[in-house]
């Protein structure tokens, strides 16, 4: 969505409170993989260091369904720090074992590079998969797209590298579609195991239908009317007692300022307990079964829902998904403005009697237009007194829509972004400058942190490190967590940051410089190329990370999404599981060295 509106009025609006997001312009979609030694500010600097460790990649490998002893041995042959190789290697003699008569055969050249092996096992693979049968319901006779074309001396052409994936991801048994599907989300170029990694992130966020009771599976066999009417039945009574999240009214989490709740109490499972401190946010008003999911993935844990109508003058319904402690909270100090005349005094002259907003509604990525505000302006200057109630119900409801505010007689404008930030407690001109668009501005204002909100959370961290802290920033946005731990007054230590726009690494980095900060930034620009080996050495170098914050892109959950509003499934709403994987990377890495 544009910033400057244009178009805007004949957008479709679901709620007063959620906005569609779209899609960063000015980044490819096969963004290249971030070096280490690349941006860094402070006293320290990004070295390489050891790969990750043998126990951590035989247990990675096991998890695969591979033995301990065919892991170690692969890992013997290529070393610890090529885990590409040891996946292909394990593959080789997976289907040696499989297929005894060509051990012999095999054995002659076992390298997975040579010319003799790719000859062996495409040969074998096409022979045994594609004349089974046993996979036709996944694997239709025309889908694999995989073609052997051969020379006069029948000796096979090499294939491509993306149809070597899909021949690898189907010898571990994936389908035809969870294959393709995760090529085109992670792209041509992501390894096997990033691959592998996404399919099953997104085999157990379909797990619900395997819940289904075996009577359910017995009527679905059946061809009868009735029968499926009584599993349709049964399939909305399931998913109505597995979607068990609902949103507060009020919503106000376990507590705010103005209404603490004292006797509150929650216990963590024995897994989400730190370290790291874990902080993950999203839309309150996602799609059915969404926040089910993220607190699956999440250690069982409890959302926090929480509108930051009680911490500003804007409304914010967001959930948030953490292991942090909850009592000895505490604001930001000066309160900020709680509602619209507070926060812009020089409103009240020229608000209208019939105009009962007090507070905003939720900060968008996109500003009303020109042609909008003189529209309004048009229409009220054709009465001399309060216009009637039709017209006030016309002018109200665009007001709610774009934050439309009062700035002379019938005159209303949308918001500046100093007054953005100001509402979402940034610092002002924190966007400005730097070559950065007004357009950019409002599209990374209104995708970040509400602060103050943010703050309060985050405040019981003060006491438990007094001395900094080291973080790890997904989808850092225009650093809202960062901006809140230094106005708590809690040192920032060691910072990576994680955010795939220019724009808004650029706004962080321009912040990081104007307010001293004596630590380390390191930023990288893709959260699908941070793997295990970034994660072990970004902890040896800094002896691990006190809290892990992000939250994911709302693309796909927005409830004005009327295009793909697919939910976790949704191409960019997904990288959610990549908040997972590396919060579970970083719990697991940490854990190995304790």
């Amino acid at each position: 969505m544009d910033g400057n509106g244009s178009g805007s009025e004949s957008l479709d609006w679901n709620t007063d409170d959620e906005v569609d997001i779209r899609s960063e312009t000015d980044t490819s979609s096969h963004p290249t993989l971030p070096t280490l030694s690349g941006a860094i500010i402070g006293n320290g600097e990004a070295s390489t260091s050891n790969c990750a460790s043998r126990t951590m990649l035989i247990a990675h490998f096991v998890g695969m369904g591979f033995s301990d002893k065919l892991v170690s041995k692969a890992i013997d042959e290529n070393g610890e720090g090529d885990t590409e190789s040891i996946l292909n290697t394990l593959l080789t003699y997976s289907s040696l074992e499989n297929s005894p008569e060509d051990e012999e055969q095999c054995n002659i050249n076992s390298d997975p590079s040579s010319s003799d092996f790719n000859e062996t096992f495409v040969d074998d693979y096409n022979d045994n998969f594609l004349d089974d049968d046993s996979d036709a319901d996944s694997w239709g006779e025309n889908e694999v797209e995989v073609k052997i074309k051969t020379e006069p001396d029948s000796t096979p052409a090499t294939l491509s590298e993306k149809d070597n994936k899909l021949l690898a991801l189907a010898s571990m048994g994936y389908t035809r579609e969870e294959a393709s599907t995760a090529m085109e989300r992670c792209g041509q170029e992501a390894s096997i195991l990033i691959l592998t990694d996404f399919i099953c992130a997104a085999q157990v966020a379909r797990e619900q239908d395997c819940y289904l009771p075996e009577e359910t599976k017995r009527i679905y066999n059946g061809s009868n009317p009735m029968k499926k009417r009584k599993l349709i039945e049964m399939c909305k009574k399931k998913v109505g007692a597995e979607d068990t999240i609902r949103l507060p009214n009020p919503m106000i989490g376990f507590g705010v300022p103005s209404q603490p709740l004292d006797d509150f109490r929650r216990s963590l499972p024995e897994a989400a307990k730190g370290p790291p401190y874990f902080y993950y946010e999203n839309v309150a008003l996602a799609p059915k079964g969404v926040w089910d999911t993220i607190s699956r993935f999440l250690y069982e844990i409890e959302p926090e829902f929480v509108d930051s109508k009680y911490f500003s003058a804007t409304a914010r319904k967001r959930g948030y998904v953490h292991n942090l402690p909850i009592k000895n909270r505490f604001p930001l100090i000066p309160l900020p403005p709680l509602t619209i005349h507070q926060a812009f005094p020089l409103t009240r002259k020229w608000w209208p009697a019939w105009d009962p907003r007090d507070k905003l509604n939720c900060i968008q990525t996109a500003i009303g237009s020109a042609k909008l505000t003189e529209r309004i302006r048009s229409a009220l200057e054709r009465y001399d007194n309060d216009p009637p109630e039709s017209v006030q119900k016309f002018v109200i409801e665009q007001c709610r829509k774009w934050n439309l505010v009062w700035v002379g007689r019938n005159k209303v404008a949308p918001l500046e972004p100093d007054e953005v930030e100001m509402l979402l407690g940034f610092p002002k001109n924190h966007t400005r400058g730097g070559g950065i668009s007004r357009t950019d501005r409002y599209k990374s204002l209104g995708n970040s942190f509400q602060v103050d909100t943010v703050a309060y959370h985050l405040s019981v961290l003060k006491d438990i490190f007094p001395n900094g802290i080291n973080m790890l920033s997904l989808f850092s946005g225009i650093g809202g967590a960062e901006v809140a731990l230094h106005r708590l007054g809690i040192k920032l230590k060691n910072v990576v940051s994680i955010e795939k726009s220019k724009v808004n690494r650029d706004i962080v980095r321009s912040w990081w410089e104007q307010t001293n900060q004596t630590g380390n930034l390191i930023d990288f620009d893709d959260v699908q190329q941070f793997d295990v080996d970034r994660v072990v050495q970004i902890i040896n170098n800094i002896g691990g990370f006190d809290l892990v914050v992000g939250g994911s892109p709302c693309n796909n959950l927005a409830g004005s999404n009327r295009v793909s509003r697919d939910g976790l499934e949704g191409k960019e709403s997904a990288l959610f599981y990549d908040y997972f994987r590396i919060l579970d990377l970083v719990k697991c890495v940490m854990r190995s060295r304790e």
